[in-house]
């Protein structure tokens, strides 16, 4: 099986999830034999620093995925994933390892659309608000995830710990 997930850079497993799934620069994909990694590649985002509805999708079809998993996505792109029958989760942080991990643990599943997303028409213009359109939004997007997955690890170790 292969599982997409959207990446802030070119590291592998190691890449950051990026907070917008077709606003990445990067795609990894990670092909599975059950849950063993066999193989990862990173290719860039045609439709980087444009936005193309509707274009993404099909190029994650076309890499033969299978899963797509993001940070998060609009309506119209969880629709469409959704047509074309591939299984699509938000919600993933971290790194791209992290994410492949909580997916096949059963803790990443489904995808709601990100709240940004959800007033979108299809009349507006490329640079909608709500998303990032530099490095140091991106930064700023990608720190503000990491705080939300360092509290629910504090969160998780508080409940063990007390247990």
């Amino acid at each position: 099986m292969r599982i997409a997930v959207s990446a802030d850079e070119n590291n592998g497993l190691h890449s950051v999830v990026s907070p917008h799934f077709g606003r990445c620069p990067y795609y990894a994909l990670v092909d599975l034999d059950g849950q063993e990694v066999k193989q990862v590649n990173v290719v860039a985002n045609p439709n980087y620093g444009r936005h193309a509805p509707g274009t993404v999708p099909m190029f994650i079809q076309a890499q033969g995925a299978a899963v797509m998993l993001a940070g998060g996505m609009g309506r119209r792109a969880v629709a469409m994933f959704e047509q074309l029958g591939i299984q699509a989760a938000t919600g993933a942080s971290g790194t791209v390892r992290h994410a492949l991990e909580q997916y096949l643990s059963g803790g990443l599943q489904g995808a709601e659309p990100c709240l940004t997303s959800q007033g979108h028409g299809q009349d507006e213009s490329p640079t909608q608000e709500g998303y990032a359109q530099d490095e140091v939004g991106r930064l700023r997007e990608e720190a503000e995830m990491l705080q939300q997955q360092l509290s629910d690890v504090v969160q998780r170790l508080d409940r063990l710990t007390s247990s």
